[in-house]
């Protein structure tokens, strides 16, 4: 196996492994918080709680029921790819959800409103890196995909906006205004959770890198970073000498992984990175109107 084959092996895998804690912290955040206070969120997962209120329904049953149907969707509209991801996401929420409702004897929290917080950060931490690896839980996730393939309109934003409907609805079950206003916190908190985990997940950073091992180092970015790179000519002032610059953007989260591999090649190379607002184009974002 070529070292090219084994990065995105090593990559995939660890696609996985994000998609699968996230998804756990997704579920854990309603057995944990959001089940054991009656409260109902959003998405399948808040609907397939409104069933379980009402009927002592299993949430793992009518939650696979459900999202089999949506993820015919998600694999027609936004390819194969991410269909796979998505069946293991619901694959693993189902299971999560069969095996933690009976975790706790009682409540973990005896304040609702605190409950409705707690679980509605976990929540969207969880949801957060599940997107950020292509992933979906499933439900109102996917049309909030769909659209954001198409419009920059946030992924929150689409969630809320689908998800008002179902919270709704748990108002003809316990007919409590209070617990209404519970699941718009939980809405709420859960869309801003998203959002802020994205924007911070998703920022890039372009970097100038100033060594005499330029052929290295571009080679390196390119190959197992996968990203483009820019090789530039330069003078240096004060030496008077042409030197070569190597200039790419990357995910922050990436800038490690390539300022490890520096260390390596050229200890002594002269490195400036600074953010960027916004970054269209192959491997980074389209530009939607």
């Amino acid at each position: 196996m070529t070292e090219e084959r084994k990065f995105k092996l090593k990559h995939l895998l660890s696609d996985y492994l994000i998609i699968t804690m996230g998804m756990t912290l997704y579920v854990l955040s309603w057995t944990l918080f959001l089940i054991p206070a009656e409260i109902t969120g959003g998405g399948i997962s808040g609907l397939s709680a409104v069933i379980f209120y009402s009927t002592k329904f299993p949430i793992a049953i009518s939650y696979f029921i459900i999202n089999i149907f949506l993820i015919l969707a998600a694999i027609k509209i936004l390819g194969a790819s991410f269909g796979i991801k998505t069946i293991w996401s619901m694959l693993v929420a189902t299971t999560l959800f069969w095996i933690t409702p009976g975790m706790l004897k009682e409540p973990l929290i005896n304040d609702t409103f605190l409950s409705a917080v707690l679980g509605a950060m976990m929540g969207g931490f969880g949801i957060g890196l599940v997107f950020t690896r292509g992933g979906s839980t499933g439900g109102t996730d996917i049309i909030a995909m769909i659209i954001n393939k198409y419009r920059n309109v946030s992924p929150g934003r689409v969630i809320m906006y689908c998800d008002v409907i179902i919270i709704a609805s748990s108002y003809f079950v316990f007919h409590s205004p209070a617990k209404l206003v519970y699941g718009y916190v939980t809405m709420w908190v859960l869309s801003y959770s998203i959002d802020a985990f994205l924007n911070g997940a998703n920022a890039s950073a372009q970097i100038f890198i100033f060594s005499k091992k330029f052929n290295e180092v571009a080679d390196h970015i390119n190959l197992y970073a996968g990203r483009g790179v820019t090789i530039m000519d330069g003078t240096g002032w004060y030496t008077k000498e042409n030197v070569k610059i190597v200039m790419t953007v990357v995910r922050k989260r990436e800038a490690s992984m390539v300022f490890r591999k520096l260390k390596e090649i050229d200890p002594d190379a002269f490195i400036s990175m600074g953010s960027v607002m916004g970054v269209y184009g192959k491997g980074f974002e389209n530009i939607k109107i």
